[in-house]
């Protein structure tokens, strides 16, 4: 180990170098992230708050206050992400591996595998790579069928079945929907099917991206078959969780073991070790989801006074068009209330059960604002059994609040605001986000066009 070692673009760096680097920096990286939040933040930080996926923590202060102050801490972690990303290629380059993996550095949780990897697998001779299967592959290899139709089918069926059974465990009984399941385990998906082809024949990148494609859509048919998941979760997931596992079935097909004189079993174990880490150790840095906000608005061609009263209850709304909720997507039915002013007790009726909604302000005829103290599963899903309980449908999106604002307009108009402040703790969040906000709009919209409607109506 060196200095040099930190900034030579050029040089290679072994298994033992690489891991007390690593170490060493992360250790140096925490203590200096705990300085500058206790002084720029005046908020603590530990180590388990690097696993916790909602930074920037409210804790840190208001988002002005992140920008203002948010570059002392970009400044200070640049120089840390320029020498991992250099120790990278230096023991990529000694493993014999593509450069280009270094890119994942800086992909959160699929740097803990490329980490991982990149300690595991030992120094390779500088020998050309093959192009034909080695005969002095490693024993552990051989197991696995020769047959284009045979590797693929075990590639497949044991990737997908490892897929399946960890995201068993990670969802039902670690309860634990973050950056692991999302985004590691299609990541893995994807490598350990074209590691798995490409243990005892040589590949061509089609191939290893079909198997890897193949084994994490298997995969998913798996989640129905075994009351994991419902049809309309795996269609929400693929569009996250397809690309990802072709990326891990582009960095298996770098790695595969026939390609290599020194086919060595590490690569595998990386893709073992890393996926129940992922989970279990991102179990320990659970925390508060962050709160987010939809809000959406019509003009109403009538006065607020007679807009409040369809507000604060209305009847029983005509049946859904629109294809979001025809899938299964909660939607709302008809709201009702106990008495008037703050105290009251609303409850919105969905298809799933009643929204419980203590009301907090009552300002005639402007503003209508409520907590929501019950929720109502956010679907029912589609699956081949009477029906599934998978822990999302309880608590993982929840509304904590919502409100009503009533705006008057020129020539007796109305403007109708609707809000909501809800949780999901799903993650990425950036997502998930996108479906939850979308249905939360079209909720809210089916409510104030019907309110419109009564309004209008007279």
């Amino acid at each position: 180990m060196k200095l040099s070692d930190l900034w030579n673009w050029n040089g290679t760096i072994g298994r033992r170098g690489y891991l007390l680097w690593g170490v060493i920096l992360f250790a140096m990286k925490c203590n200096l992230d705990r300085f500058l939040f206790l002084q720029v933040f005046d908020a603590s930080w530990n180590l388990l708050d690097y696993l916790k996926w909602n930074f920037p923590s409210p804790s840190l202060g208001s988002p002005d206050m992140l920008r203002e102050h948010g570059w002392q801490l970009l400044c200070a972690a640049l120089p840390f992400l320029w020498a991992g990303v250099v120790l990278t290629i230096q023991r990529l380059r000694s493993a014999r591996l593509p450069l280009w993996l270094a890119v994942l550095f800086v992909v959160p949780v699929v740097k803990w595998f490329l980490f991982l990897l990149a300690s595991l697998v030992p120094r390779r001779e500088a020998s050309p790579v093959l192009t034909q299967p080695d005969p002095a592959t490693g024993a552990a290899w051989r197991v696995f069928p020769r047959s284009r139709m045979g590797s693929a089918l075990a590639a497949v069926g044991i990737s997908a079945l490892i897929t399946v059974a960890i995201t068993a465990i990670g969802a039902g009984f670690l309860k634990n929907y973050g950056w692991g399941l999302f985004v590691g385990v299609p990541f893995m998906t994807g490598f350990l099917a074209a590691i798995i082809h490409g243990a005892t024949q040589v590949r061509r990148m089609g191939e290893s991206l079909a198997v890897a494609a193949l084994a994490v859509t298997i995969a998913g048919v798996g989640f129905l078959l075994f009351a994991i998941e419902g049809l309309i979760c795996i269609a929400m997931a693929v569009p996250l969780a397809l690309p990802l596992a072709v990326i891990g079935g582009l960095a298996g097909h770098s790695a595969q073991p026939a390609r290599w004189r020194s086919g060595s079993p590490q690569v595998a174990c990386a893709a073992f070790l890393a996926l129940p880490a992922m989970l279990g150790v991102e179990r320990l840095g659970d925390t508060e989801a962050p709160l987010l906000t939809v809000k959406s608005a019509i003009e109403v061609n009538a006065p607020p006074a007679r807009v409040w009263r369809h507000v604060v209850t209305f009847s029983e709304l005509p049946a859904p068009t629109e294809w979001l909720f025809r899938a299964g997507i909660a939607y709302p039915l008809r709201a009702e209330i106990q008495g008037t002013g703050p105290g009251a007790i609303r409850h919105c009726v969905f298809t799933t059960g009643p929204f419980v909604e203590p009301i907090e302000v009552w300002d005639e005829p402007r503003l209508l604002r409520f907590s929501v103290t019950s929720n109502p599963a956010p679907m029912q899903e589609w699956t081949p059994y009477r029906e599934i309980h998978p822990p999302h449908l309880k608590g993982f999106l929840a509304s904590e609040r919502g409100q009503f604002l009533l705006t008057k307009l020129p020539g007796g108009r109305t403007r109708l605001e609707g809000t909501t402040w809800y949780r999901h703790h799903m993650w990425p969040v950036a997502y998930w986000q996108i479906w939850s906000d979308e249905i939360i709009h079209r909720i809210h919209l089916r409510v104030l066009r019907h309110v419109q409607a009564l309004a209008e109506a007279g």
